[in-house]
């Protein structure tokens, strides 16, 4: 195949990538206004900066909403043009002159891995950053600040050790009926029980009171020491009580990493929120090709109906790849499936259709 440059990959890519960009500064405006509208009454009842609401949320709020609905615009624009070039018979042209349908998808290609480029670029430098600010600025103007991980939390901190905590207060940032718990050797060697547990944020430490501490020897014997109050160092920081659903959209790829290692490691069950935002984060960009060859496949032969028919397709199966990765989540918070699979699914269920399709495109 004859992959060097022609005046028609330029003006397939121009089109394809002006489109792109075009559609999604008209949806994003459109977004923008309805969101201003929801949020409206909270903007003034929290007396939100005008430019904290602009520069803060907004400008925060654009990469986020583009790389959510990527595959949405990815889709429209291509059978957009497409069929308007169908329409216009250019694509007959096309391959009239001898350019083969598999050459005529060179530029496709090209323009589908510049926007999952930009896709996975957003995912791993810019939105995570962006997302700080923009949470930041909904919990103190839209909806309530903190959320808990909830009553009796289990963690293992460190190889061997294990706390628990009956409740934690993001008030006082205080854990009651805390305990702490050393294992060595499948046998516990320290236990330290305290009524509350208060960290200090300045000196990343934790202050025990009215602590009871007892260290089991090897000859049965033990040891108990007790006081009203302990200044101690934990691997352990309030943030750990924090964190929700929305926290792993915050953190860049290798903290995103570490959280894992360190959740697997405590055995916390809130892992699966950061196993399904790191394989999003580049199933997201690789459906780019899945459905440029959809749409191209699709929308590259006239039909009676005009380009009309085609949107309708697209915006509908668009809807549907959004849809199936949204509840393809589900099948990990319900243990049905490991979240590789999960996220990856529906591309691998689109690719298949996609790759049938094209196959018969040509004919």
């Amino acid at each position: 195949m004859d992959l060097k440059p022609r005046k028609i990959d330029v003006y397939i890519v121009s089109k394809f990538i002006t489109t792109f960009f075009v559609a999604l500064l008209l949806i994003i405006g459109i977004v923008i206004i309805f969101d201003i509208s929801e949020k409206i009454d909270n903007f003034v009842a929290k007396e939100a900066p005008l430019k904290a609401i602009i520069v803060d949320y907004y400008l925060n709020f654009i990469p986020y909403f583009m790389n959510m609905f990527s595959p949405l615009f990815v889709f429209i624009t291509v059978i957009f043009f497409t069929s308007k070039m169908a329409a216009d018979s250019e694509i007959i042209a096309i391959l009239s002159c001898g350019i083969s349908f598999h050459r005529m998808m060179v530029p496709y290609i090209f323009s589908a891995t510049l926007i999952a480029i930009f896709s996975l670029c957003l995912n791993l430098f810019i939105i995570p950053d962006a997302n700080k600010t923009r949470l930041e600025f909904e919990n103190q103007y839209v909806k309530t600040r903190f959320k808990s991980v909830g009553r009796n939390v289990h963690y293992q901190i460190s190889p061997g050790e294990f706390v628990f905590a009956e409740s934690f207060s993001s008030w006082n940032n205080t854990a009651y009926k805390f305990t702490l718990e050393k294992i060595v050797d499948n046998k516990l060697v320290s236990k330290i029980s305290a009524e509350s547990a208060v960290y200090n944020e300045e000196k990343d430490s934790w202050t025990l009171k009215k602590y009871f501490i007892r260290e089991y020897n090897n000859d049965l014997t033990d040891k108990i020491r007790s006081g009203k109050q302990l200044d101690t160092t934990i691997a352990l920081s309030s943030k750990d009580f924090y964190l929700t659903e929305k926290t792993v959209e915050t953190l860049n790829y290798a903290e995103l990493n570490q959280l894992i290692d360190t959740q697997k490691m405590r055995g916390d069950g809130n892992v699966k929120f950061a196993l399904i935002e790191k394989n999003t984060r580049f199933a997201l960009p690789f459906s780019a090709f899945i459905l440029t060859i959809m749409g191209v496949a699709l929308s590259s032969k006239k039909r009676r109906g005009g380009i009309g028919w085609n949107i309708g397709i697209g915006i509908a199966l668009a809807f549907t790849y959004i849809l199936f990765l949204r509840f393809s989540q589900m099948f990990v918070h319900t243990g049905t499936l490991p979240p590789a699979i999960a996220l990856w699914l529906p591309n691998v269920v689109f690719a298949i259709i996609a790759g049938f399709l094209y196959r018969i495109a040509p004919k």
